[in-house]
């Protein structure tokens, strides 16, 4: 082996790294915060109070990429849940109204934040089985991703173009779809006059704050399920995308972080955030340079980049609610469907699980509640029951056929 085969790769500057974290930042915020306003205002929220826990998780999440990214001299993302989003977009509205909902963000804050100090809850999350955390994901996201296209039979005019931009573009240039979808809204709500319609008071940034309630039993009912979505299908995959690109950092910090300021976030609307999967191939990925070494530069960028995108957020809201109806919901629903695929692929793709699996997801897109308390959570439990009875059977089965034998 030579020395030249020992070098480090050419460095390109921090041009490339930069680049990449613009993109991640820009990307990551416009391909899901529709997701997040649904979900906030499913749950109760005005939208001052979405557009208070919108710009909160901005800000929480950019200063976790920053600081531990420039920390750890890797590329570490942090993202809001848009699982979590997901899950609040297809609740119901739990008792108590939103204070209930701030209550649940708490409390998951709280259950995230254990799991980096108490080594053996996070054991425990990761316990589950991943077809059935995968079903319970894919059941909450099929009633929205249907949505933009039930809605075109009352609104064809607003969603037939966003919906042809994101099918031309999530073919060609499939990063681009959701972005390229919100342009083509941008365009409908010109046509509309829309525009003419957003109130200058709404816009100006602002954190509402809200004083949690004490319905425990409706809160834990969202609690428990957003804690597993945001662990099983944000922090642990987070985690994996770092490692497939030879980035190891504890993990113990980060979920800490990533749970208090989740706890302390929820007192002015905001609902989770975690470990960045998707947005986390970019930065420590090719995309952000050849040289390894540099690639924390593109995470301390998107990181910046996410905390300018906070004081907008209020805009981003008021421009939302002007915007014709169920644009926001059908431009939520298109970014979530490649999500849906991804899921629905793990849940189904093992002979052996699947038809835990199957009960999972049925159950989780049934909208079924109990007690108060919501889908997500009733899916997990037939899944875990059904798969716990399949293990059973199988070992009896096991057992017989030693003994016949």
């Amino acid at each position: 082996m030579s020395s030249t085969d020992l070098a480090p790769p050419p460095s390109t500057g921090l041009a490339q790294p930069v680049s990449a974290g613009l993109v991640a930042a820009l990307v990551g915020f416009t391909s899901s915060f529709a997701v997040v306003l649904s979900g906030l205002m499913a749950v109760g929220a005005t939208p001052r109070e979405a557009a208070s826990g919108l710009t909160i998780v901005c800000v929480t999440m950019g200063v976790g990429t920053l600081w531990f990214s420039w920390h750890t001299r890797m590329p570490v993302m942090m993202a809001w849940s848009t699982p979590g989003a997901a899950l609040l977009a297809s609740s119901t509205l739990p008792a108590g109204g939103f204070r209930t909902a701030v209550l649940a963000f708490v409390i998951t804050g709280v259950l995230i934040a254990l799991c980096g100090l108490v080594r053996p809850l996070q054991l425990l999350v990761e316990l589950i089985p991943v077809p059935i955390a995968q079903a319970m994901l894919a059941g909450i996201l099929l009633p929205l991703c249907v949505v933009p296209f039930a809605g075109l039979q009352n609104a064809p005019g607003a969603l037939a173009p966003v919906i042809a931009a994101w099918v031309v573009l999530v073919v060609f240039a499939p990063r681009w779809a959701v972005p390229g979808a919100l342009v083509a809204a941008v365009v409908v709500m010109v046509v509309d006059g829309a525009f003419s319609q957003v109130d200058a008071v709404q816009a100006v940034p602002s954190l509402s704050f809200v004083m949690p309630n004490n319905s425990w039993t409706a809160a834990l009912g969202l609690a428990v399920p957003l804690f597993l979505v945001t662990m099983t299908s944000q922090n642990i995959p987070g985690m994996a995308v770092m490692a497939s690109f030879g980035y190891r950092p504890r993990l113990s910090p980060m979920l800490t972080y990533t749970g208090g300021a989740t706890a302390a976030g929820a007192f002015v609307g905001g609902h989770a955030i975690n470990l960045a999967a998707i947005t986390a191939a970019l930065v420590a990925g090719p995309d952000a340079g050849p040289d390894r070494s540099r690639r924390w530069v593109a995470g301390v960028t998107c990181g910046i980049g996410y905390i300018a995108f906070g004081p907008i957020s209020a805009l981003v809201t008021a421009v939302a609610e002007a915007a014709p109806a169920q644009l926001l919901a059908g431009i939520a629903g298109l970014a979530l469907i490649g999500t849906l695929a991804a899921s629905a692929r793990a849940a189904l793709e093992a002979d052996e699980s699947r038809l835990a699996a199957a009960l999972t997801f049925v159950v989780a897109a049934s909208g079924l509640t109990l007690y108060g308390i919501g889908a997500a959570f009733w899916a997990l439990v037939a899944g875990v029951v059904v798969t716990l009875l399949q293990l059973a059977a199988h070992r009896r089965s096991a057992r017989e056929i030693t003994v016949s034998r």
